[in-house]
């Protein structure tokens, strides 16, 4: 029998490990699995190469529960130790037996070692008092067992183990007992392991799937593999629109599958988050350093060795890998798009609803993505009869929405009910009216106004259908000037919270009687400041801006400053003035109100 003291640079590594090496203590199972796998990776590869001789048999991991010992046991059969081996690679902490290995077989290794940092068999100790390694050697040795009990001594002495493989014995702390509930360890079975590449056993079941899609070629799979997959994954969502499989040996090693999923016109908590592997093992949900930020609504699985990864595997490091693999999913993501685009723009045009926020968050945030997504960004006409990238969008209004700067003005509405009107005005001169309804569109018109030096946007109740592209002289008012003096007068009311200001304009005499528009950069200011939150409630608590332009030439003007009737005058004009704001969505509370009343009245001959 030998005993002694464990190897380490302080006295102090048990107290680290228990409360500071893991950021969850549920980590300790997925690290002794890990192990376990590596184990019979080990043997797998000293097999293949004729260095392990015999029958490999069933290779199965098993996990096991014993609530009267009070133990949880993950059982192994894979390459085992010696006495020698367990002093090395467990009673020096940090010297790591699977770094090891790798380099000593650097080049025949096929099968993916996990370990690295040899330190991942104490998180063991997090929950246990005392802990047991019962192991056999796949080499002509005497099986040994080792026991601890969380201080640095330790024992290690020749026990009957007649098979292959390793036994680890955690006898469960009593603040750990959740441990020994067969539920809280299948669940995280499901949480770390589901995809390890060795079969393991719980409660007589194989709980994970060893050869995962992403881990086999896209030759060999079908649409249906991929659907079924991502079923796997996310087992209560609608189908995903499509996929793109991740597969790289050089400069870096990256597999994976990514998902584009159906959403809705809303930024919504992400809960099926992208998960991050290596070599089959999950590390953690957390990938914005690797996943580019507009591209964290996808899902789906990367797996990659080549991640650094600190000593609990769960914090990514800065290295140029992750760089290099974030521009690399940003690449395929956009040739992905413009394959489908080029392919199949009927598909692509009916599942832009789901797209288009990927297309314009990514546009915003990365240069190197907008370059491409020029050529796929596509625009709604309103009535729904056309679809448009900006190209073609320049090239059909050419004659007739290019401004004096030489810009093209692109005409939108973010609401094609209430604008109605205004769609009609501007449609009636030729313009081409596109949609632009979704949460992030003012932040990307913002944007692309910078980044494109020969475009400029314009929402379709901006201003009224003359000044959409370029400010017009005014038309001659049949009106004389002390008559639109006394229509300013009547109409200038000031609302409650808005900023009214009132022009008599000649428009043709089928226009509307009155319009209120809302001017493109106060309202876009607004805009913006009512979805960041407290940084922007200046502009968001500042009046509405809004411009009535009242057209002299309809013939109700000529009846209205016909009657001698003052209140009359007054009610009529404040009618016109509220319908106008109403059309805006700026009507509401008492002044709706008042307004109804109001209507009632005059329609009574009062």
């Amino acid at each position: 029998m030998q005993k002694g003291s464990i190897r380490v640079q302080t006295e102090n590594i048990f107290p680290i490990i228990k409360k500071f090496l893991y950021s969850e203590h549920d980590i300790f199972l997925r690290e002794l699995i890990s192990n376990a796998v590596d184990a019979t990776q080990k043997l797998k590869t000293l097999s293949s190469l004729g260095e392990a001789k015999g029958e490999l048999g069933d290779l199965a991991i098993e996990v096991k529960i014993d609530t009267t010992a009070k133990t949880l046991t993950i059982s192994d059969k894979g390459i085992g130790m010696t006495a020698e081996e367990v002093d090395k690679y467990i009673n020096q902490v940090a010297f790591s037996g699977a770094e090891e290995f790798v380099n000593k077989y650097k080049g025949q290794n096929e099968n993916n070692i996990i370990g690295h940092f040899g330190l991942g068999f104490y998180s063991s100790f997090m929950v246990s008092d005392k802990v047991e390694i019962i192991t056999k050697s796949y080499k002509d040795a005497p099986a040994v067992k080792w026991e601890c009990d969380g201080s640095p001594e330790f024992s290690l002495t020749e026990c009957d183990k007649t098979t292959r493989g390793t036994d680890i014995i955690l006898y469960i702390n009593e603040e750990s007992k959740e441990f020994l509930e067969a539920s809280r360890v299948k669940e995280v079975l499901n949480k770390f392991c589901r995809f390890l590449p060795v079969p393991i056993f719980f409660e007589g079941e194989q709980v994970n799937n060893p050869t995962p899609a992403w881990t086999r070629k896209p030759a060999d799979l079908t649409a249906k593999d991929y659907q079924d997959f991502y079923k796997e994954l996310y087992p209560y969502n609608e189908p995903p629109l499509f996929w793109i499989h991740l597969n790289v040996d050089y400069p870096f090693h990256l597999t994976g599958i990514l998902y584009f999923p159906k959403i809705k016109q809303s930024f919504e908590i992400q809960k099926d988050k992208i998960q991050l592997y290596s070599n089959q093992v999950f590390v953690t949900d957390e990938v914005k350093d690797i996943v580019p930020e507009f591209l964290m609504l996808l899902q789906g699985v990367i797996d990659s060795p080549d991640i650094p990864l600190n000593v609990s595997r769960s914090y990514l490091q800065g290295d140029p890998n992750v760089k290099k693999i974030n521009n690399h999913i940003t690449k395929k993501v956009a040739d992905k798009l413009e394959e489908i685009f080029r392919n199949n723009r009927k598909e692509f045009e009916e599942k832009w609803d789901s797209l288009g926020l990927f297309v314009k968050y990514g546009m915003m945030t990365d240069d190197k993505f907008l370059e491409k997504a020029e050529k796929f960004l596509i625009m709604e006409n309103v009535d729904g009869s056309a679809w448009y990238t900006m190209e073609e969008y320049k090239t059909e209004t050419a004659g007739l929405q290019k401004n004096k700067e030489g810009k093209t003005v692109v005409v939108y509405t973010t609401e094609p009910v209430q604008q109605n009107a205004f769609i009609k005005a501007a449609s009636e001169k030729g313009y081409k009216v596109v949609k632009m309804e979704t949460i992030i569109d003012a932040s990307f018109i913002n944007q692309m106004e910078m980044k494109w030096q020969d475009v400029h946007f314009v929402r379709v109740d901006a201003d009224i259908a003359d000044n959409l592209v370029d400010k017009q002289d005014a038309v001659a008012s049949v009106l004389s000037t002390e008559q639109e003096e006394k229509l300013k007068k009547l109409f200038d009311t000031k609302p409650e919270g808005l900023q009214v200001t009132v022009e008599v304009k000649g428009l043709g005499a089928t226009a509307a009687p009155v319009l209120a528009t809302r001017p493109e950069f106060m309202r876009r200011m607004k805009d913006m400041a009512a979805m960041s939150g407290p940084m922007g409630s200046f502009y968001a608590n500042m009046p509405d801006e809004v411009l009535l332009t009242v057209n002299g030439n309809h013939p109700i003007y000529q009846q209205v400053l016909a009657t001698g009737d003052e209140g009359k005058q007054e009610r009529i004009t404040r009618n016109l003035s509220d319908l106008a704001l109403l059309s805006q969505g700026l009507l509401k509370g008492a002044a709706l109100t008042n307004f109804i009343e109001r209507s009632v009245e005059l329609m009574e001959g009062k």
